[in-house]
């Protein structure tokens, strides 16, 4: 049985101090209420927390988000980055 080379331990490193930036940068951009509902979605549905993270920090770094994001702009953003649910109806005849 061979174990994994120490040459994942700089790996690890960077990617713990790119999640510590990420956190930083959400805390400062977003209120406490809209960061409590973005961690809950994160438990429920990862890829969409992702999803609305990479775009709100992308925001952030471009200077695009004047002031914190508050938890009724957050949900506009889920809404608009979820795909659309189509609705069917069936007419009987």
């Amino acid at each position: 049985m061979s174990f994994p080379e120490s040459n994942d331990q700089p790996q690890d490193n960077t990617n713990h101090e790119l999640a510590a930036q990420k956190e930083q940068i959400l805390k400062q951009i977003l209120v406490p209420e809209a960061r409590m509902r973005l961690s809950n979605i994160k438990m429920v549905k990862p890829e969409l927390a992702d999803l609305v993270e990479q775009y709100l920090i992308g925001m952030a770094t471009q200077g695009k988000i004047p002031g914190q994001i508050t938890d009724d702009q957050l949900k506009q953003i889920l809404l608009s980055t979820q795909q659309p649910k189509r609705d069917f109806k069936f007419n009987r005849v």
